[in-house]
């Protein structure tokens, strides 16, 4: 791997969002090339000796309007990431004074939409339920998974482990999180909820994401839950999910998993030649 200051990336320029305190570090190469190793994008992603971030977003030319590839904070790559779309989105749509476009993932085509006052709207898309879509390590219902506490499985490009529970806000998610990150039956990893249902239409749900840890918000795990719990028969297909950071509104229609919420962009800055050759 060169360092990242031998490839053009002086003063290497990017932008500090967040989605309901779910943040982000964006970077924009669409007119630039750059490599990052799994060194330096835990490093930025420190926020003691970096930036700090959730998740890494680096926006490239696409097919569409543009291509975004994603990296958690400990440096391994994420197909999804649905905040951080929401964000590069509202950004991209600010910038071409557009209310729509369409942007590609390795999840695949994720539409936008731009709803005014800060809040856009992202098609996250159809919800993975069969196991090897998911993917797990064997072949079982993804409804009610074989461990304590039945969790439902769900792919939203990334995986995702869902635990239906009493009360989210006594569960203690840095013990609990990491043990079902990396159980067996997730042969790459999973994001772990643990959700209450309030009503219906609405549930409280807190984050473990792999790769992360504890995060305020997670876009693809709001769409995981609201899809595992209509699939359990505990709510309707819309509805409000309450995170630790806010709220985002789930609707799961034929054309896919439509996520709506508040974006916010925080700050741009440049990385400093001294900090890029530290790396």
């Amino acid at each position: 791997m060169q360092r990242m200051d031998s490839i053009n990336t002086n003063n290497l320029p990017f932008m500090k969002m967040h989605g309901l305190g779910n943040d982000f570090v964006v970077l924009d190469a669409r007119n630039r090339k750059f490599a990052l190793s799994k060194k330096i994008i835990s490093t930025i992603a420190d926020r003691r000796f970096g930036v700090g971030f959730d998740q890494l977003a680096i926006i490239t030319k696409g097919e569409f309007d543009a291509h975004l590839t994603f990296y958690n904070a400990d440096g391994s790559e994420s197909l999804a990431c649905g905040n951080a779309t929401r964000c590069v989105a509202r950004y991209l749509m600010d910038e071409a004074s557009k209310e729509k476009l369409i942007l590609t993932t390795l999840h695949g085509q994720i539409p936008a939409v731009d709803l005014g006052e800060g809040v856009t709207s992202v098609n996250m898309g159809q919800p993975a339920i069969e196991w090897d879509q998911v993917p797990l390590s064997e072949n079982i219902p993804t409804l009610e998974l074989p461990i304590e506490g039945s969790p439902t499985a769900t792919g939203m490009g990334n995986p995702h482990c869902t635990f239906f529970v009493e009360d989210a806000e006594k569960i203690n998610l840095e013990q609990m999180g990491p043990k079902f990150e990396n159980h067996p039956l997730f042969p790459e990893r999973t994001n772990v909820q643990f959700a209450s249902i309030k009503a219906p239409n609405q549930i409280r749900m807190r984050v473990w994401e792999r790769g992360v840890g504890v995060t305020l918000a997670s876009g693809s795990s709001s769409c995981a839950t609201a899809v595992a719990a209509n699939r359990r028969g505990l709510t309707e297909k819309k509805v409000q999910i309450e995170l630790d950071g806010g709220i985002l509104n789930i609707n799961w229609l034929e054309d896919g998993v439509w996520m709506t919420g508040p974006t916010m962009k925080v700050f741009t800055g440049n990385f400093s030649e001294e900090f890029l050759n530290s790396l």
